[in-house]
């Protein structure tokens, strides 16, 4: 193959967390039923692509996310911490209502994308850091033409898309946030076949019900 390369990042299936609205972070939380059937048919949307590459964050809705995209591409997954969601510190385990009523200014913040509000949370430039990172890696060791998958979270996500097509992170806010087994399609653009390329978002939250 020839060409350029095309990384897609898959959220993850619905949790029970994800259906109580409550503060999912790095707690490590499986899919529920209707994840798991999310995550099957995504697969198959995602198999149609042709990776050639699965990475995958190191935590359990993830990997089991991973394990339907697995089963359809025979790939082999691998587990990079680097792809977890934010740390949302001592909000973890809370819900939308808990945590609105125990401090409405640090989530009404929260709501509008602004995690640095969350108290003890992640830096939203750490995550761009560390997702940008793996991002770049996973496409050093997929094929050219070809095309490598990530499955990680939402916020993560959406914060990698900000950071690898170069936007400031301040443009988090334009972005929606993915749907439970969404995905992003970003392709990689070279003037110089030869020289470095930037990435061009293609696709953004795409669904195997859309």
């Amino acid at each position: 193959m020839s060409g350029p390369r095309s990384l897609v990042l898959l959220r993850h299936g619905r949790t029970a967390y994800n259906a109580a609205s409550r503060i999912q972070g790095q707690v490590d939380v499986d899919l529920d039923d209707t994840g798991h059937d999310q995550a099957a048919r995504a697969a198959v949307a995602v198999a149609a692509l042709q990776p050639d590459v699965l990475w995958c964050s190191d935590l359990e809705r993830t990997r089991s996310t991973a394990a339907y995209v697995a089963k359809e591409t025979g790939l082999e997954p691998t587990y990079d911490a680097r792809l977890r969601e934010f740390h949302l510190g001592e909000r973890e385990g809370l819900t939308h209502a808990e945590f609105a009523e125990l401090a409405p200014e640090e989530f009404a913040r929260f709501r509008l994308g602004d995690f640095d509000a969350v108290s003890g949370g992640e830096a939203t430039a750490a995550v761009a850091s560390r997702m940008s990172e793996v991002a770049g890696e996973l496409l050093a060791a997929t094929p050219a033409g070809g095309t490598a998958v990530a499955v990680s979270h939402g916020a993560a996500i959406r914060t990698a898309v900000t950071a690898l097509v170069g936007w400031p992170l301040t443009a988090l806010s334009a972005l929606h946030g993915l749907d439970n087994c969404g995905w992003v399609v970003l392709d990689e653009h070279k003037v110089d076949p030869d020289g470095p390329g930037t990435l061009r978002l293609r696709a953004y939250n795409r669904t195997a019900d859309a």
